[in-house]
């Protein structure tokens, strides 16, 4: 009987996750395309500007926050008593695929334009934007898609097993920089062809996130991967990804 119940949370869980995942992804695709016209928000003026700006300021700081040891209690608490701890992963993604819907679906447009390109202008932002998610996928795909789309913790409860994490990621992108997921976000927000006053507020917020945010994540990896991530750090930059690597540049040189 127990069993049946915990298979029975672990779908819901799944289908909660996954489906929300495709919304949220949706809207922001969407949102972004449109410079941020489609949002169902009806206020306007000072009100409009409030609410926004609350929106903008919840994803990073509730994205973080559960992330800290606190946080980490408080999705526990999110799931069945007995079932959080192995829940933890899709319950993260689900809330932040509810955070990021609901910053598009009921964000209140102001209807300030600052540019629409058209011809070539526009289908070169278009191929940018294309690729810039193209990039971020590929991060998540390297930083294990499992984990970064809550797969490992409801597939581990259906199974009656703990959820796999995967090691900590190196390989891909991560040779090039460290967080290519928060670059990869970044670009998306900027690569989108057309510009508007709320356009422009998401991305500055969230590019701040992007740059300011995964400092904390390396906090925790350092506590928990120690002197391995130290010399990844040493080795690999933050942001602004290295095309080249220090064996690369060597056998250069030799065969120059």
């Amino acid at each position: 009987m127990r069993r049946s119940f915990e298979i029975t949370i672990g779908i819901v869980y799944g289908l909660v996750c996954h489906g929300g995942f495709a919304i949220a992804i949706g809207a922001l695709i969407a949102g972004l395309y449109s410079g941020m016209r489609l949002g169902c928000g009806t206020l306007h003026g000072p009100a409009a500007v409030v609410a926004n700006g609350l929106l903008l300021l919840q994803f990073p700081l509730l994205h973080s926050g559960l992330l800290s040891t606190r946080g980490r209690r408080v999705l526990v608490r999110l799931a069945p008593p007995g079932l959080g701890m192995t829940l933890a992963p899709t319950t993260f993604a689900i809330v932040g695929a509810v955070q990021i819907a609901a910053t598009f679906l009921l964000w209140s447009p102001t209807g300030l334009d600052i540019l629409e390109p058209s011809g070539a202008v526009h289908a070169l932002l278009v191929g940018a934007f294309a690729a810039s998610f193209v990039f971020l996928m590929k991060a998540l795909l390297d930083a294990g898609l499992g984990l970064q789309t809550g797969w490992i913790g409801w597939t581990a409860l259906v199974r009656g097993r703990r959820p796999v994490y995967p090691e900590m990621p190196t390989k891909g992108l991560f040779q090039r920089c460290r967080q290519p997921i928060y670059l990869g976000f970044a670009l998306v927000l900027w690569t989108a062809p057309t510009w508007t006053v709320d356009h422009l507020a998401i991305a500055v917020v969230w590019s701040m996130y992007c740059v300011l945010g995964p400092l904390l994540k390396e906090e925790r990896f350092l506590s928990l991967y120690r002197q391995e991530f130290a010399a990844y750090r040493q080795r690999v930059p933050y942001l602004v990804p290295k095309f080249w690597s220090h064996e690369h540049r060597i056998r250069r040189s030799r065969s120059a």
